[in-house]
């Protein structure tokens, strides 16, 4: 359902953006009428100036509406500007080549993980994660590994926000759950994906820190259960550690955007 948000205005145009890009294809207005909060006549406005701007394309054939080109140069500049991924490149590629396996590396957008980049090895696993999609924090093992490592009052946030929806047998769904298996990822370093989100998909995730200990991001190895196990992809955790660390190495003299200082400071 579309929602008003506090942000007036362009809060509220924003979260039509949103709505049209959930559908994943291209929607009629009367599709996006029927999940919205909001008045015809305001959707309607909103939509239309949204069009006017580029930011949404109307089809007049299919009378269908979706995301606009402008979106798309946006998007590109916040890749390069605001994530790690332009820095995490070259690494994520040596690390792929070198373990033969999926790499995926994420950064928490508010309660969930984002996607911002992922190298398939030779023989690609074919999974929900792609370069741009967002997941779960919860049941992902680079979620668990940036969650375990924020700041306290920001895990309770994220916690809280989590649906804690039961994927598969292993998903953790309650809160205690999690926190006793964020203890353990504090502990060693490390943390897993046991098919917790995916049948047949496990994965190993390190968070990428700052010198001051800020999470920066997660990075992971993921495979099948077809071609490993989880004792088979803790072998990686040196390898796996020692990218992260290079990344965050280079990450040092950028200005990466500090959102947990951000966020912590607006509660």
């Amino acid at each position: 359902m579309g929602h008003v948000t506090g942000d007036g205005t362009v809060g509220k145009a924003l979260s039509v953006l949103d709505q049209v890009a959930a559908f994943g294809r291209p929607v009629r207005f009367g599709e996006l009428l029927a999940q919205s909060s909001y008045p015809k006549p305001t959707l309607y406005r909103f939509v239309q100036t949204l069009t006017n701007q580029h930011m949404l394309t109307y089809d007049p054939e299919q009378q269908t509406y979706a995301l606009g080109i402008r979106l798309v140069r946006l998007a590109h500049a916040a890749w390069e500007q605001s994530t790690l991924a332009p820095i995490a490149r070259p690494h994520i590629d040596a690390l792929s080549a070198a373990v033969g396996e999926t790499v995926h590396l994420a950064q928490l957008d508010n309660a969930q993980v984002l996607y911002i980049d992922k190298r398939n090895a030779g023989n690609p696993v074919q999974m929900y994660s792609q370069a741009g999609k967002v997941g779960p924090a919860y049941c992902t093992g680079v979620g668990k590994a940036m969650l375990a490592f924020s700041a306290p009052d920001v895990a309770d946030r994220i916690i809280a926000q989590q649906s804690f929806h039961r994927f598969t047998p292993q998903t953790l769904d309650n809160a205690k759950a999690l926190r006793d298996e964020l203890q353990n990822i504090r502990i060693n370093g490390y943390g897993f994906d046991r098919e917790e989100h995916e049948p047949g998909i496990i994965c190993i995730a390190t968070p990428i820190l700052s010198e001051s200990g800020r999470v920066l991001g997660a990075l992971s190895v993921t495979s099948t259960t077809a071609r490993t196990n989880l004792a088979g992809l803790e072998g990686y955790v040196p390898i796996l550690q020692d990218t992260a660390t290079d990344i965050a190495r280079d990450a040092r003299n950028w200005s990466f955007p500090d959102y947990e200082t951000k966020e912590t400071t607006r509660m």
